[in-house]
């Protein structure tokens, strides 16, 4: 059967899901009436979520969830956050409730800089080209004014542009590298527009200098697009507290406050040193950082490769936070980059990311890290707690149990004996399925 199509993105989105149940699915009346039903109830707001991207057909659902009690710079928020796995929510809750008795978390801006690049090819001197650059700036600069001027009017704009040279490793190759300050907008259309003029004006600036010899008006461009690695967009996120305050939750565990402190560091150290963890370490912290980007309507793609690079940024990939404990004092810390927005791409088209941003009670830009920077110290820190006293696996099946119940078909009233029996049992796919077929049994004699 010939499962090719010319003209897919021109059809309606009944016919998309049609020709998709006949030639993909085990099931095509079963396909078309679960896709047609995931649509939204309001077909002006359906139209808009469709224009998010191409050939859309229905509508994916992912939990949208509310982590409340976040004492952030003296602030107290509910923090929306969109994430499907199981405990994320109720670590990231346990660990501002906790938190929220100690001061809270603290967070700064450390940068707002974001950059974009210009990638060409030259066949004259370097040297030459350092030469004429100084002449080449201004005209950049110049040629970019009604594309800049209302962003100048809000603070931000070009801030710089660099030559770079990367002769050394590839001949001919160099780039403008632009730095800039996009406000509180993404500004990822923004910058792109500035680099396309820049990339225009440069193939005219050497094809008419007037003192350029013949071999030297041959500028090739090869491209010309920001940069989701933005180093200096960053900001730090921290919680300090005298470690005698871990005392209770020490106890519970059976060791004392400075041990418990200790073997968080350690297992935080450990993070530091080794790849292999602090991949894991990291992702738990995206966890949180995903949720909250995702809900507010921004790039979570882009912030994670970002953070990964930087994580990398040494030649080594590490951890992303950082705990000190001495001399009485606890400090977990994370620094972290982090280009978001609060104005323009979804968060003013998305009906759920505007409502995210309202809850949050419409931050800045910078506000914005701040809170995002916290959740994510927030979810390491619930992670890394139960790693060095329950293990992971104790709050993660209990939180997973409902999705095991629903998996096996467990009924309602099975649902809430299951609840009940494993608060003092543990957690596991056969173990749940055991507790149903006894029950089952049960109810037959």
């Amino acid at each position: 059967m010939n499962k090719t199509i010319n003209g897919f993105s021109k059809r309606s989105k009944s016919e998309k899901i049609s020709w998709l149940g006949e030639n993909f699915t085990d099931s095509p009346e079963a396909f078309t009436q679960e896709l047609s039903s995931w649509q939204h109830a309001d077909a002006a707001v359906q139209r808009v979520i469709d224009g998010f991207t191409e050939n859309s057909i229905a509508n994916f659902a992912l939990p949208y969830s509310v982590a409340p009690n976040f004492l952030i710079n003296g602030k107290t928020y509910a923090i929306p956050m969109v994430i499907e796995e199981s405990s994320v929510v109720a670590a990231a809750s346990s660990a501002a409730k906790f938190w929220q008795e100690r001061g809270g978390f603290h967070a700064e801006v450390l940068g707002t800089v974001k950059l974009g690049q210009v990638h060409f090819r030259w066949q004259g001197e370097a040297a030459r080209l350092r030469q004429i650059f100084p002449t080449l700036k201004p005209v950049l600069l110049d040629c970019t004014g009604d594309l800049t001027e209302n962003m100048d009017k809000r603070g931000g704009g070009i801030l710089d542009i660099e030559l770079i040279d990367f002769e050394a490793v590839e001949p001919e190759y160099y780039q403008l590298r632009v730095s800039f300050e996009t406000c509180d907008s993404m500004g990822a259309n923004f910058v792109n527009s500035v680099l396309e003029r820049f990339a225009d004006t440069l193939e005219d600036f050497f094809t008419n200098h007037p003192v350029l010899g013949e071999e030297e008006r041959d500028v090739e461009v090869i491209m010309s697009i920001l940069s989701n690695y933005t180093p200096d967009c960053m900001v730090r996120a921290w919680v300090e507290c005298p470690i005698a305050s871990f005392s209770e939750l020490a106890r519970s565990q059976g060791m004392d406050a400075d041990t418990l402190a200790d073997r968080f560091a350690m297992a935080v150290r450990i993070a530091e040193i080794d790849p292999y963890r602090a991949t894991t370490h990291n992702k738990g912290i995206y966890n949180g950082i995903d949720a909250v980007v995702m809900a507010t309507g921004n790039d979570f793609r882009a912030i994670e490769a970002c953070g990964h690079a930087y994580a990398s940024r040494d030649g080594q990939y590490r951890s992303l936070s950082t705990c000190r404990a001495s001399n009485g004092m606890f400090r977990f810390e994370l620094k972290i980059p982090l280009a978001l927005g609060t104005v323009g791409g979804l968060t003013a088209l998305h009906p759920l990311a505007k409502r995210s941003l309202e809850l949050l009670g419409h931050p800045s830009a910078e506000t914005l890290m701040c809170i995002t920077a916290a959740v994510g110290l927030a979810q390491n820190f619930g992670a890394v707690r139960s790693l060095i006293t329950t293990g992971i696996q104790h709050g993660h099946m209990k939180m997973h149990l409902t999705n095991i119940l629903n998996h096996l078909g467990a009924t309602e009233a099975e649902a809430a004996a299951a609840q009940v029996h494993f608060q003092n049992h543990p957690v596991s796919f056969s173990a749940a399925r055991a507790f149903l077929k006894k029950g089952s049994a049960g109810a037959s004699t």
